[in-house]
């Protein structure tokens, strides 16, 4: 027995002495996005980390290295609008108001049916009721590292994903998370709270939002008096907190209500606007609300008229990868679009290249589109219609991560980020660029070979570098 357990300690000291502590990555085209590219250079991973990149970085004796002739590395791309690591939730879809038009995108997301208790709740009479409102809710507790779609997306070369609640109006915190495959939730989690999604449609009512019953708000009116009624309710709410911390003396103590802390504890919110008068719209609503806003959808940002409002009032905003199609139609049917709709469905594709134009912050969302090559040729689209490779890029990596707050941690290639890299045979978004291996928090994981083929879900993983 003495010996066995020798042996084992022997083996196991061997196996650590074996394992490689760092990852190094030679003489491969590398894509900063923060700088100028490097046309032959070595970037070196240890304990999750960039620890060097450069064109005279020397390769650690340790270092499992990978010869990058011929590869490019590109920082992991960041979704910057999902619902991945949610099992069961909904796209992130662009609802603005009444809808962008025949031919967009939906303007509600398709939710699973409610359960059977949310069916019975109290039909919403008022604001008081909370209708539709889970503010509290943050996406750091939902997430599950078994979700089958982590694996899909980052095949395309995402490696984090901002995850929001998407039900009711105000549908909960959003997180930042990395895309880890069967770890702890936990350890996925970069950002807990990132911001209040906010919805105006009322197709999300029914999954647990409190409005089940139906009633107030309905209308786009209602919905909207409702939102600005919770932010006044929140700041009162706020100062008598503040009076009672100040001085609790006399003074009754003020009642805990769990959806003004979820409103209070949002950094940002995230608002609908898909047509221009609905970026003018949510705009002048954020403007109200003196809350930083980030607009989502942006179907007509193409229109300069739309550019103009958002360079003005300083908005970021999250593009939708969704474009505009036809709807499905039967033979006898007799709808037809407006030339309005025909022109959105077109053009919708130009809105990236008219926004950088215009110097607007933005970046690109997936909007539910998950198989790599669905959303490799989304972000083709975008760059048939005048977006330029580099800014495509910067669209999916650093653009996202400023907008969240977490370029210091995220977003390009430099020494000291987490190490979320993709390599790629080619340059990323043509069709025939195959992406060879994915690094996320410095764990290498092998994309299928087909996602779209039948069990092509399944990948390989493995930790080269050593980073537990």
């Amino acid at each position: 027995m003495k010996k066995l357990a020798a042996a084992l300690l022997l083996f196991c000291a061997y196996a650590v002495a074996e394992a490689p502590q760092a990852v190094a990555i030679r003489n491969a085209r590398i894509v900063t996005v923060s700088g100028p590219a490097i046309a032959k250079g070595t970037v070196v991973v240890r304990n999750g980390l960039i620890e060097a990149v450069g064109d005279n970085v020397p390769v650690p004796a340790d270092a499992w290295v990978v010869d990058g002739e011929g590869l490019t590395v590109y920082p992991g791309l960041i979704d910057a609008l999902s619902t991945v690591g949610i099992p069961g939730a909904a796209p992130a879809a662009a609802a603005g108001g009444r809808g962008a038009g025949r031919g967009a995108a939906p303007a509600t997301p398709t939710v699973t049916a409610p359960a059977p208790a949310a069916q019975t709740e109290p039909r919403a009479w008022g604001p008081e009721d909370r209708p539709a409102t889970t503010s509290w809710l943050l996406a750091a507790d939902e997430i599950q590292a078994t979700d089958h779609r982590i694996e899909t997306v980052r095949s395309a070369g995402v490696t984090t994903a901002a995850t929001f609640p998407t039900r009711g109006i105000f549908a909960g915190q959003g997180s930042l998370v990395d895309l880890i495959s069967g770890e702890k939730a936990g350890e996925m989690v970069l950002v807990p709270s990132v911001g209040q999604y906010i919805s105006l449609s009322r197709g999300g009512f029914g999954g647990g939002g409190g409005g089940g019953g139906g009633g107030f708000p309905s209308s786009l009116m209602g919905t909207i008096a409702y939102i600005r009624q919770i932010y006044l309710d929140a700041a009162h709410y706020q100062l008598v907190k503040d009076a009672y911390a100040h001085d609790p003396r006399g003074m009754r103590r003020p009642e805990y209500d769990r959806a003004l802390e979820g409103v209070l504890e949002s950094k940002r919110i995230l608002l609908p606007a898909n047509r221009l008068v609905e970026i003018d719209r949510m705009l002048r609503f954020a403007a109200e609300l003196k809350q930083p806003a980030i607009l989502y959808g942006a179907r007509e940002a193409y229109r300069p008229e739309a550019a103009e409002l958002l360079k003005k009032g300083g908005a970021s905003v999250l593009v939708s990868l969704k474009w505009p199609e036809p709807p499905a139609r039967t033979a006898d049917s007799e709808d037809t679009d407006t030339l309005r709709t025909l022109e959105t469905r077109d053009k919708a594709p130009a809105a990236p290249a008219a926004l950088q134009k215009a110097g607007v912050k933005f970046a690109l969302y997936s909007d539910g589109i998950d198989q790599p090559r669905d959303f490799q040729r989304a972000v083709k689209k975008a760059l048939d219609n005048g977006l330029s490779r580099e800014d495509a890029v910067r669209a999916l990596t650093l653009s996202p991560a400023e907008i969240y707050g977490v370029a210091d941690r995220l977003g390009s290639i430099e020494k000291g980020k987490i190490a979320n890299l993709v390599v790629t045979r080619g340059e990323i978004f043509d069709d025939r660029t195959k992406v060879e291996m994915i690094f996320v928090d410095g764990r290498k994981y092998t994309p299928a070979a087909d996602t779209t083929a039948p069990g092509g879900r399944g990948q390989t993983t493995d930790n080269p570098g050593g980073n537990r």
